[in-house]
């Protein structure tokens, strides 16, 4: 994901290992944020996913946020939107595709 993202024109991607890293870097001014609702860190008592983007909501509700799913989950994707994240993509064979899409039009804005 990383590979292919950056591989397109104008996209500079960072990774951060955890939920904790990637909140005590917004200073990069992230124009995008993609967040696996279920990533956890290597220490159990890191934020997962669903922790982080509510995290992220309470200091920047103008955030664009994807979040990604191993499995779709009605409830969890509901909350998700209610919380104002920007799109849900279901992990299947054809995920890259969708998210490359939800960047461009994103991107467009």
């Amino acid at each position: 994901m990383e590979y292919t993202i950056s591989g397109k024109e104008g996209f500079k991607v960072i990774v951060f290992p955890s939920g904790e890293e990637c909140l005590m870097n917004l200073d990069v001014n992230p124009d995008i944020i993609i967040l696996d609702h279920l990533f956890t860190g290597k220490a159990k008592k890191m934020l997962n996913g669903m922790q982080t983007f509510s995290e992220l909501r309470k200091i920047n509700k103008a955030l664009q946020i994807i979040i990604l799913s191993e499995k779709p989950n009605q409830k969890i994707i509901k909350e998700l939107y209610v919380n104002d994240a920007t799109n849900y993509i279901s992990k299947n064979n054809y995920f890259i595709d969708s998210l490359l899409e939800t960047i461009d039009r994103i991107s467009q804005n």
